[in-house]
């Protein structure tokens, strides 16, 4: 039962600014490390935004080339929320932005996550 949801999508125009969230329930995510992949039709899911997770503390935070500069990854003092803060938005941002949790502690996509959220789309006009 244990799950993630995102919220805080939407429409926005090129170089405005949104905020995802995800919220885990069902279970604890204090040791996971947690972040956002995106997805646009016709291409494969990618890693943008992650963090570790252990014993209360945030190791490191991974982010994209093509996000690095405008998003910031952040966690709740319990390890238990992630957030995004897009900003300076671009039209090739538009995506569905999905939260996962990697039960490692650490955020590595080759060895796949364990949790995913369903996804909240983010649409940028230009």
């Amino acid at each position: 039962q244990a799950e993630l949801a995102e919220s805080g999508g939407g429409l926005v125009q090129a170089g405005g600014s949104l905020t995802l969230s995800c919220a885990a329930s069902g279970r604890t995510f204090s040791n996971y490390g947690m972040g956002w992949f995106r997805q646009t039709p016709g291409k494969e899911r990618e890693s943008i935004a992650g963090t570790s997770w252990s014993g209360g503390k945030t190791y490191y935070a991974y982010y994209a080339d093509s996000v690095k500069g405008r998003f910031t990854i952040s966690r709740g003092n319990a390890g238990n929320t992630v957030y995004l803060q897009m900003n300076s938005l671009k039209p090739e941002d538009t995506a569905v932005y999905y939260c996962a949790a990697d039960k490692s502690g650490n955020w590595s996509p080759r060895n796949g996550m364990d949790y995913w959220g369903k996804g909240t789309l983010v649409t940028v006009s230009s």
